[in-house]
C-alpha cells in the first residue's frame, strides 16, 4: 500500500496513434499511487482522443504535430501549471513499458531522495531476450558509456522513456528550449546534470510487439548523432566556451526566442 502522499502525482501520456494500447496501459497504472492522468495527443490519425475521453482522463490535443519532445513540453507544462503536479511520471501509452512499476518511480521522489527517477532496461534483466534488437542494445551501451564519461555520473541507461521528475527538477531546467524530437530525453538529463539534480534508477522490463512504437534504424542513427552533439554542447558549457540555448536561463532563452 502506498504511503500517504504530500505531493500531487500526475501521470503524463505523450500519445500518437495509441488507440490499440491505451486501455491496457491505463488498466495497469496503479490508481492509488496517482492523483491525475493527463494525455497529450500529437495529432493522432486513429481514435486515441475519442477513446481517452471515453475512458474519462484529461486530454489535451495538439492542432499540429509537435513531435515527441514537443509533446513532452505540453505534458509537463500542463501538469504543473494547470493541474498543480509536483511529481510528473511519463508513461508511454503504447504499453511497451510496464505501468505497474510506477510506485517504484514515485516513492524516491515522495521521500525527497532524488529529483528524477529513470526506469532502466539494462537493470531489468535480459533486454535482448525481451525483444530489444541487438543493434539497439549495443548502441545503447555505447551512448550510455559516452554520456557517463561526459557527465561524470553513472547511470546504466539514459534512453528509457519511462521516467519521473519532481517539480523542482522541471522548474530548474529550461526544458522549453529543448528539441521537439527524440533527443529531448537526453537534453533534459544534460540540463539536470548541469543544475546539480540527483538521479535514481529502477529496473524495468520492456515489451516489443507490433503496436509498440519504435523508431527506425536510420532515425536511431540520427538520434545517436544528436546525443553526441548534446555531449559536446554540455562540455563547452562546463568549460565556459559556448553556452547552447538549452543551458541558458529561462528568461534569457525566452527573450532570445
Amino acid at each position: 500500500m502506498p504511503q500517504k502522499r504530500n505531493k500531487k502525482v500526475v501521470v503524463v501520456l505523450p500519445a500518437y496513434n495509441a488507440e490499440k494500447t491505451l486501455a491496457a496501459t491505463l488498466d495497469d497504472i496503479p490508481k492509488d499511487w496517482v492523483d491525475e492522468i493527463l494525455l497529450v495527443d500529437d495529432c493522432s490519425k486513429d481514435g486515441t482522443v475519442a477513446l481517452a475521453q471515453k475512458l474519462g482522463i484529461r486530454v489535451v490535443v495538439h492542432k499540429q504535430n509537435r513531435g515527441y519532445g514537443g509533446n513532452q513540453k505540453t505534458c509537463y507544462r500542463t501538469a504543473m501549471d494547470e493541474l498543480g503536479g509536483e511529481i510528473m511520471v511519463m508513461v508511454h501509452p503504447d504499453h511497451q513499458y510496464d505501468p505497474t512499476i510506477v510506485p517504484h518511480l514515485v516513492q524516491p521522489l515522495l521521500n525527497d531522495e532524488c529529483d528524477a527517477v529513470f526506469g532502466s532496461r539494462m537493470l531489468g534483466g535480459r533486454p535482448i531476450e525481451g525483444g530489444m534488437p541487438k543493434w539497439k542494445y549495443f548502441a545503447n551501451l555505447f551512448l550510455t558509456a559516452v554520456e557517463n564519461a561526459t557527465f561524470y555520473v553513472f547511470l546504466s541507461e539514459y534512453h528509457s522513456g519511462f521516467r519521473a521528475y519532481s517539480k523542482r527538477y522541471l522548474d530548474a531546467v529550461n526544458f522549453e528550449a529543448n528539441s521537439d524530437n527524440f533527443v529531448f530525453d537526453t537534453e533534459i538529463i544534460a540540463q539536470g546534470v548541469a543544475a546539480g539534480m540527483k538521479f535514481r534508477e529502477v529496473p524495468i522490463q520492456t515489451r516489443y510487439f507490433e503496436e509498440a512504437s519504435q523508431i527506425s534504424f536510420w532515425r536511431s542513427v540520427r538520434y545517436g548523432l544528436e546525443i553526441l552533439k548534446t555531449m559536446v554542447y554540455y562540455k563547452l558549457d562546463k568549460k565556459k566556451i559556448y553556452k547552447h540555448r538549452i543551458f541558458k536561463p529561462k528568461a534569457v532563452a525566452q527573450q532570445a526566442g
